[in-house]
């Protein structure tokens, strides 16, 4: 009698242990091959290179096998090659570059067709991420990206003194993303808000999955507060106030620095501490003199520094999701934020948090000071935030992503000559 086992990668731990199956003999069956293109691998570049980098440092290698192609990251990721394209610096966004694959398409072209992948990850709509969705869909590959970045809403400030020209580049970035996710065989989106904008652009919702974010409930921690700290970094006992972000201008840094007007103005006995770097951030001290600036900070550092503050304040509406705002929940600090962006899916107003109108300093003063002359209301959203981020897994959210990754992907057929 002839037995045939069909071994699914479930199975395998059992087999492991039951049969003596090791690691090496993993190499006996097929892994998922993925070719993964982002323009920056940097892990703490940004939210979007951290957010990328949860799903790396999870990578089952018995499983899977990674070519990543990037225009700015190391040499190799987790052991995996990482090619690199030549890049410029984009004049509008500091320390952003643009990846050229035109430059060299020939050499990945040839890295793709040696490496054979199954499935085609795309970090972003650019020429880099229309590259390999040309190639991907040249070779009837499924595509997988994660809207990481909400780029129409960075017009309003870099356009801002050419207003005519505002609603046709919108427009003309509306066309663009439409055509670009509707040729994708699943979208992450990481708020109903943002399913519903590009939804109205045109993107089918049956390619869209709403994919959240995780975070990190031992590193961001109530426990972490450090009051002495606090007091030796602002020189006195009042509320600290902090603001955590890339200091850019698609940040609302104007409200920003009109609330921080407002305090002056009043004469509030309340700090304003700003942790972050980026190109506004001359600006930034210029028009804020009395805030406390920390610059570019660790997590370990920034984790501290939000559970040891008194409220966090966020006016982006920029935001695909905004993992700042999270990380403050995490951390038992109450929130004030813009209602706008994908930020505000996950503050309901008034009972885990407040949101306010997104230009009006007035509003967010009001909401500010209703928070800190009120302990019990301060308490509530605090307890309110914690229980809403302890449900926020990066585990899971990675459970997902790679189970996706195995129902999309196909039986590899040698890629003909490109």
């Amino acid at each position: 009698m002839i037995l045939l086992f069909v071994v699914s990668d479930a199975f395998l731990p059992y087999m492991r242990i039951r049969f003596g199956i090791g690691k090496s003999d993993r190499t006996l069956m097929n892994r998922i091959k993925v070719a993964f293109f982002a323009e920056i691998l940097i892990e703490d570049f940004d939210g979007a290179s951290r957010t990328m980098f949860q799903l790396i440092k999870r990578i089952d290698q018995e499983r899977f096998e990674y070519l990543f192609i990037c225009g700015v990251g190391p040499d190799t990721i987790r052991g995996f090659e990482c090619v690199k394209v030549p890049v410029i610096n984009l004049p509008v966004n500091a320390g952003y570059t643009m990846a050229l694959p035109a430059m060299v398409k020939k050499n990945i072209k040839k890295r793709l067709k040696a490496f054979q992948p199954d499935v085609i990850h795309i970090a972003t709509p650019s020429l880099l991420g229309t590259f390999a969705l040309k190639f991907g869909r040249k070779h009837e590959l499924p595509v997988i990206t994660i809207y990481h970045t909400h780029f129409i809403s960075y017009i309003d400030y870099y356009l801002k003194y050419t207003p005519i020209l505002i609603d046709r580049v919108k427009q003309i970035i509306a066309e663009n993303q439409r055509v670009f996710y509707n040729q994708c065989d699943m979208v992450y989106v990481p708020a109903g808000s943002i399913k519903k904008e590009l939804e109205e652009m045109g993107v089918a919702s049956s390619r869209m999955k709403i994919w959240k974010r995780g975070v990190d409930n031992e590193l961001f921690s109530p426990g972490h507060a450090d009051r002495e700290l606090m007091k030796k970094l602002v020189g006195n006992d009042n509320p600290t106030v902090i603001f955590a972000s890339r200091l850019v201008w698609e940040k609302n840094l104007e409200t920003l620095f009109r609330i921080y007007d407002h305090m002056q103005r009043c004469g509030l006995a309340i700090n304003l501490l700003i942790v972050g770097d980026g190109g506004a951030k001359r600006s930034c001290v210029q028009r804020m003199p009395k805030a406390i600036f920390t610059g570019k900070v660790s997590h370990q550092e920034l984790s501290v520094l939000y559970a040891s503050a008194d409220l966090f304040l966020f006016p982006s509406v920029s935001e695909a999701y905004g993992n700042v705002v999270l990380e403050a929940m995490a951390s038992g600090i109450p929130c004030v934020i813009a209602n706008g962006g994908g930020s505000k899916d996950f503050i309901k107003d008034g009972f885990n948090g407040f949101k306010s109108e997104p230009y009006n300093e007035n509003d967010y003063i009001d909401k500010m000071l209703l928070i800190l002359n009120h302990p019990k209301l301060r308490n509530k959203f605090i307890f309110e935030g914690l229980q809403y981020t302890r449900h926020l897994s990066w585990n899971k959210l990675a459970y997902t992503y790679f189970t996706d990754l195995t129902s999309i992907s196909r039986s590899s057929a040698p890629l003909a000559e490109a």
